[in-house]
């Protein structure tokens, strides 16, 4: 039932068949996990926490709901004040989860290690705050809970010697080598690799396969699909026995951040897949950017930086289909200056809702398309009230399931607008390829820097702002004027061949892997 009201889209429901479902089942952890999980997504996150309290009473042992407890956070909040409280609410939580979390016996062993396989502390960085010491605390958790588990794959590896065919063995990991934006960057750090001195060894542990997931195995030298099966991985790694491992991405799938806590090769990466520390004493490097990276940027990561030519990575250009459809397609305007907002709605800070009601007040046919917003209607709608404005009069809410679909409203639109704090990386790429645009203000830390470094690449940096009053100004002109408008759109055509399918990032990057691995084997005196 539950399944079939998600399908209609009908989410009260959804919630009201879950909360009775906990009520009358109170043992079936599965109920309430549902419930927790629908309430945090639905923006509800009082309520939310108020039932993994709930949830966690009735199951003391269940350390998934001792988790959400003590470190669930919403989605998208409501005030910039609301971040404050949640963080510091986070951080006390965090202490107390840390102090309370023993590992003194084989069931409690057990417990600790079947919860931290369902979870992620994936939302945290979005608040846009420095989050080292953070990272580095709940990452240390998770190491001692698997370093309990699995006391033999947690001691340092030395490097093993080169094998007859000289070539450093390096390893990939993730539960995403498909279609999946945060890795499908990886497919040209492999398609470009160096096969005369280079190895490759692939390790899908998810279980939705698709064409992506064929090109990885083309590009690799040695295959392994092991679904959901953490001590299968382990082993098979191990067995390989590899120079380097990398991570494309640690953060965002449960089983990736235990699979990273434990020591599985001599030398351990993380890459920009999700662009935030790991804080994991088992994580050695983190493979970034020279262009994104602020100067101070080591004081970001608990592993050590290394900024990688360019952008870091050797992105494949797109496939970009002709113009199949028509705004009306999408019950859109001809006559509206349409402004993409594509992110994803955690990307979106209360802070900076008022741009858009400023562009608005200075554009009238401005119209800004959100394809995952919906979240976000009410924090809107008060910023567009604010300076006399109804948002229904400017902001739509599509969802667009079709990739072909997203294409084809990335080239209807006029002008994309990045998310500030966190910038797009994949979808501001894909707007590159269709010619799009980009009104972009690099943050603080590189996971708000990846559009600057993008069109500073390309040689497009007009649109670049310095601020946020700056930002507005560029958005405004962009929509306002026409000709300057075509002028940014043919110079991205004229300079596409300087961001895609880059070779630059690949020799730094296979440069550091020879570095690392000829220091690992020679002996010191």
């Amino acid at each position: 039932m539950i399944e079939c009201f998600q399908q209609l889209g009908l989410p009260d429901q959804v919630l009201h068949t879950l909360r009775e479902a906990a009520r009358v089942h109170p043992t079936e952890s599965s109920f309430h996990f549902s419930l927790i999980v629908a309430l945090q997504r639905s923006g509800q996150t009082q309520e939310a926490i108020a039932c993994a309290e709930v949830a966690s009473s009735l199951q003391p042992d269940n350390y998934t709901f001792t988790l959400f407890k003590h470190l669930l956070l919403p989605i998208v909040y409501d005030t910039q004040a609301e971040i404050s409280f949640y963080r510091q609410q986070f951080i006390k939580g965090l202490k107390d989860l840390i102090q309370q979390t023993s590992l003194e016996t084989p069931e409690e062993k057990k417990h600790k290690l079947a919860g931290i396989s369902r979870l992620t502390n994936f939302y945290l960085p979005y608040q846009a705050h420095n989050d080292v010491e953070l990272q580095r605390q709940y990452a240390n958790l998770e190491h001692k809970i698997m370093a309990a588990n699995y006391p033999q794959w947690v001691t340092p590896l030395s490097m093993p010697s080169l094998k007859e065919n000289n070539k450093i063995r390096i390893g990939y990991v993730s539960a995403y080598l498909h279609s999946y934006s945060g890795t499908l960057w990886l497919t040209g750090w492999l398609q470009y690799c160096d096969r005369q001195n280079f190895e490759i060894y692939c390790y899908y542990t998810g279980n939705t396969p698709d064409p992506i997931t064929q090109q990885f195995q083309e590009y690799s030298d040695v295959f392994h699909h092991i679904p959901h099966n953490l001590e299968a991985v382990c082993q098979q790694i191990l067995a390989d026995q590899l120079h380097i491992l990398v991570f494309p991405e640690i953060g965002m799938d449960a089983q990736t951040l235990q699979l990273a806590s434990l020591r599985l090769a001599p030398v351990q990466c993380t890459a920009w897949g999700h662009p935030v520390t790991s804080g994991l004493p088992t994580i050695d490097y983190f493979l970034s950017s020279e262009l994104m990276e602020p100067e101070n940027a080591q004081e970001h990561y608990s592993e050590e930086l290394i900024r990688l030519p360019n952008i870091g990575v050797s992105y494949p250009k797109p496939y970009i289909p002709p113009r199949l459809k028509t705004r009306s397609d999408f019950q859109l305007s001809d006559d509206a200056v349409l402004y993409l907002c594509c992110q994803a709605p955690f990307k979106y800070l209360p802070q900076y809702d008022y741009i858009f009601a400023e562009i608005a007040r200075r554009v009238p046919q401005a119209q800004f398309i959100f394809l995952r917003g919906t979240l976000l209607q009410p924090r809107l709608s008060r910023a567009f009230a604010q300076v006399g404005l109804k948002s229904e009069d400017y902001c739509a809410f599509l969802t667009i399931p079709e990739r072909l679909d997203y294409l084809m409203i990335n080239l209807l639109s006029d002008v994309y607008l990045d998310t500030l704090s966190w910038s797009g990386g994949n979808t501001s790429l894909e707007a590159i390829a269709c010619n799009l645009p980009i009104v972009t203000c690099p943050g603080e830390f590189m996971r708000g820097r990846h559009s600057d470094s993008f069109l500073k690449l390309l040689g497009v940096t007009d649109t670049i702002a310095q601020d946020e009053a700056d930002y507005i100004e560029i958005a405004v002109k962009l929509g306002l004027d026409p000709a300057w408008r075509g002028n940014i759109t043919e110079r991205i055509n004229a300079s596409q061949d300087h961001l895609f399918d880059d070779k630059a990032c690949i020799a730094g990057l296979e440069a550091f892997y020879k570095q690392v691995v000829r220091e690992r084997l020679t002996p010191t005196n």
